[in-house]
């Protein structure tokens, strides 16, 4: 017997129309997120992991320990970081942006890149990181599994950015969902642009100034 026509309609409504927004939730305790919350790097998974105000708390004391590290908030940048054609060589990236993430497991630098495939690891010379930041600060500010060092070429212009590791794989994401051609193209550059000119807006200097995390 088939429904009636009206039945029918409300059935296909379910598949036709508008999904309600996804509930995200605390992967440690199920809680309910709000849009704006904090992450936990697994860092024997290597994943991130979205965490409440509490789970964040319980794992931000000194001494915690364990397989869950908080991702830090703070921005950091050194404009008297150089960028030139040389530094960018040891990089080995094909694109004019990458980031630098310590991780512990491994006890080993990795350079990444975005890709349409996501972020993809560049086979870097040893000395990149010395050849890109020199003599900045920044390099020994950044904290293993939870920041990033994000280094982008533009032209003749670098800049250089010390980051929540949760932060650089956002954009990662975020040019991925827009890439084209090779290189990106225009869509993904846009929001290679949007990106940069909002963490210039929030990043400190870290020449005299108090950068705790």
């Amino acid at each position: 017997m088939s429904a009636p026509p009206s039945t029918a309609r409300r059935g296909l409504r379910r598949f036709t129309g508008p999904r309600p927004p996804r509930v995200e939730r605390c992967e440690l305790c199920a809680v309910q997120l709000p849009e704006e919350h904090r992450h936990l790097v697994d860092v024997e998974q290597r994943t991130l992991a979205c965490s409440c105000t509490a789970c964040t708390m319980l794992f931000d004391r000194p001494g915690a320990g364990g397989r869950f590290r908080v991702v830090p908030t703070r921005r950091l940048t050194d404009s008297s970081v150089a960028l030139d054609a040389a530094a960018w060589e040891a990089l080995r990236v094909p694109v004019g942006m990458a980031f630098f993430l310590r991780n512990s497991r491994l006890d080993r630098l990795v350079v990444l890149y975005p890709s349409p495939a996501g972020a993809t690891e560049s086979d870097h010379e040893p000395s990149a990181l010395d050849a890109v930041l020199g003599g900045s600060p920044l390099a020994g500010m950044l904290l293993p599994d939870v920041e990033a060092l994000l280094v982008r070429r533009d032209g003749e212009r670098g800049e250089c950015y010390l980051v929540p590791v949760d932060s650089a794989y956002e954009l990662v994401g975020r040019m991925r969902l827009h890439w084209q051609g090779f290189d990106g193209g225009s869509r993904a550059r846009t929001e290679l642009d949007a990106f940069f000119a909002e963490l210039a807006t929030r990043a400190t200097d870290v020449a005299g100034q108090d950068v705790a995390g």
